[in-house]
């Protein structure tokens, strides 16, 4: 009997603010979002995806471009999709993240965070398939690259036990 089941997940994988993620193996990355915003792609064909996780828009000089920019972090995500033998036609992604909680922060860098990223993907004709963005509150997400899958928990406080391997009483 033939089954369209995806392959067990091998590994789980915590992304941390400012990297880029691209497992070799079936993975469940997780991120902790915020004003943050991680983009997840996934090449249908192939069956593989990859993450990143970045925290403001664009580098302009004489910031130092890396992964902690948008348009840096996507950039880098596609080229790695790419040399992994991955193609734009069948590329999509999902985008998370990009609260802007008044009381908490004066500039909605969650905003420009998004709108950067919707300009990246749509330069590349990459097709945006789900979006869980906005809002006053924080997300914990985990991204199945198998399938593209995505399970978003929305929350009001993020605490440092909120990252992954959770610790304390949770």
């Amino acid at each position: 009997m033939e089954t369209n089941a995806s392959p067990p997940i091998v590994g789980e994988y915590l992304l941390k603010p400012g990297f880029i993620y691209l497992p070799r193996h079936p993975t469940a990355i997780s991120a902790v979002l915020g004003s943050s915003v991680s983009i997840c792609l996934y090449d249908q064909k192939l069956g593989i995806g990859g993450m990143n996780h970045f925290l403001f828009p664009c580098a302009l000089p004489p910031e130092r471009p890396t992964a902690k920019y948008g348009n840096v972090a996507i950039t880098a995500l596609i080229r790695m999709m790419l040399k992994n033998g991955a193609t734009l036609k069948n590329m999509e992604a999902q985008m998370i993240g990009g609260a802007f909680h008044p009381k908490i922060m004066s500039r909605d860098i969650g905003r420009n965070n998004l709108e950067t990223a919707r300009t990246m993907l749509k330069k590349r004709k990459i097709r945006i398939v789900s979006e869980d963005v906005g809002g006053e509150i924080g997300r914990k997400i985990v991204f199945n690259t198998t399938n593209c899958e995505i399970a978003v928990l929305k929350v009001g406080r993020l605490r440092s036990s909120d990252w992954y391997p959770y610790e304390e009483n949770r």
